[in-house]
């Protein structure tokens, strides 16, 4: 008789291939938003108990299905051999890519922040076309998810970005997944069932424009603080654990408030506290110059790259960099 193959080595393409998961179980671990082996393998014992799997069949589920991603224990020399897959999306500016040291990163959550017009939305629209991009033109050569809390896509925007770029705007769009949240629950909701989306379709990027924007208007009050809070928690880390399945690049945007106490430094701040400051790996704050398309991007946090400020301007085609013919118009 054959011997088995070792776990590591044998693949799984669906989740019924996984040991101890029939059709029922299957059938409600997708009602859960577990489509993909790889979702499985982030996901946490006390979610599978809930579908009625037991706590020892359900650490036997998501040991099998990491052994497919190779999560692990592992030595540094050996981190530094996966941190080789980790691939970069050009923004579109050089300026900017240099400060993001080369680009936004798969695997990691990058937060946008600033005041309206500040240029969230259209960086956005500029990331789902350049994702398309070959990587020898700082794309990654897949598609991107798209969900959006506010309203602010236009397709026109892609078609001119695209056209730009001299892509073939009617391939542009179809390789972008559009969904439109219509409350914070739906858009937790899109979150959890997208894994078979992003795998089927090829998906780099997923964005969420903006995160914060539902919760701020459902959640007020003091008294509602912690359950916002705690579903905000759960929301980007569902979003980190997708953008690590699937070697994507994960783009949220976010509102700002104002703290009229503070009387020196910055007094705008990012909505959801240290919950989204704690998951966001890279944060920038996006603000207006005073030179009318102009913006200022400066990276406030990242786990290696330092604090500092680059300028962009977003035109008719784009997201761009400042010239030395728009400096002489200063």
């Amino acid at each position: 008789m054959a011997e088995e193959p070792p776990l590591e080595e044998k693949k799984y393409e669906h989740i019924e291939d996984l040991p101890g998961i029939g059709p029922a179980t299957a059938q409600k671990l997708r009602e859960l938003g577990f489509h993909t082996v790889e979702s499985l393998a982030t996901a946490t014992v006390k979610e599978l108990e809930s579908v009625g799997i037991g706590e020892k069949k359900a650490l036997e589920v998501t040991r099998t299905a990491r052994s497919t991603i190779a999560v692990s224990f592992i030595r540094v020399d050996e981190l530094i051999k996966m941190r080789q897959n980790v691939l970069r999306l050009t923004t579109g500016s050089k300026t900017m890519d240099e400060l993001l040291g080369g680009g936004l990163e798969t695997q990691t959550i990058t937060e946008f922040y600033g005041e309206y017009g500040s240029g969230k939305s259209q960086l956005c629209h500029q990331l789902c076309v350049n994702v398309q991009l070959p990587p020898e033109r700082g794309g990654l050569g897949g598609g991107s998810l798209y969900v959006d809390t506010e309203n602010t896509f236009r397709t026109e925007r892609i078609v001119q970005m695209a056209q730009h770029l001299g892509l073939d705007p009617e391939e542009v769009v179809k390789n972008i997944i559009y969904a439109e949240a219509y409350t914070s629950d739906h858009q937790t909701f899109l979150l959890e069932n997208a894994d078979e989306i992003i795998k089927e379709n090829g998906i780099r990027l997923i964005i969420v424009d903006s995160l914060t924007s539902h919760f701020r208007s459902e959640y007020l009050g003091r008294e509602m603080l912690a359950e916002r809070q705690q579903k905000l928690n759960k929301h980007m880390h569902r979003l980190i654990r997708l953008a690590r399945a699937f070697n994507a690049a994960a783009v949220v945007t976010n509102q700002v408030m104002s703290k009229p106490d503070v009387f020196f430094g910055n007094a705008v701040h990012p909505i959801g506290g240290h919950i989204v400051a704690h998951t966001s790996h890279t944060r920038v704050y996006l603000r207006k110059s005073a030179r009318g398309r102009v913006r200022i991007a400066r990276l406030v946090s990242s786990p290696y790259l330092p604090e500092g400020e680059r300028v962009f301007k977003i035109t008719g085609s784009g997201v761009e960099d400042v010239t030395e013919e728009d400096e002489s118009r200063r």
